[in-house]
């Protein structure tokens, strides 16, 4: 894509495709995630800490089947290593910056409304989560000859 959009979104990706494609997915992961979750606690009577480990690793591989197909339209086969790269993304997004500023938040002001603090928290998350989907688990191994790799992402439409 040429013009002035070209680099707002990976590849030849018109941008308004390129953040519903995002959306999607992240809605698609939350719905496995709260799909599974609900199942195993009410259907099977796990308790819900185990079952939110199960459910968070479904959400993790659903994430990673949508956003390499709707939002960064990979078109080179899924790998072992692009998996890697996601699940380790997306486990230090979940824990250490959705968590720790939630958890931030409340420490310092008690009164603070959780769901609240959720919403900031995630709205920060899903920042670094895009960031680091783009230009760590998503990107091409080697660079294309003459530096044009399109913006750290790997082959596409």
């Amino acid at each position: 894509m040429t013009g002035r959009w070209s680099g707002s979104a990976p590849g030849h990706q018109h941008p308004i495709r390129h953040w519903l494609g995002f959306v999607l997915s992240g809605g698609l992961s939350f719905l496995v995630d709260a799909s599974v979750l609900k199942l195993l606690t009410s259907a099977l009577g796990i308790h819900p800490l185990l079952a939110r480990i199960v459910s968070v690793a479904c959400a993790i591989v659903s994430g990673w089947l949508s956003h390499r197909t709707f939002t960064f339209r990979m078109t080179t086969p899924p790998t072992l290593a692009e998996f890697v790269r996601f699940a380790g993304l997306q486990s230090t997004v979940l824990v250490c910056i959705n968590y720790g500023i939630y958890a931030l938040i409340l420490v310092l002001r008690p009164q603070f409304e959780p769901l609240l603090a959720m919403v900031i928290s995630s709205g920060v998350a899903m920042v670094f989560s895009y960031f680091g989907m783009r230009y760590a688990a998503f990107r091409h191994d080697a660079v294309r000859p003459g530096g044009s790799d399109s913006g750290g992402v790997g082959s596409r439409e």
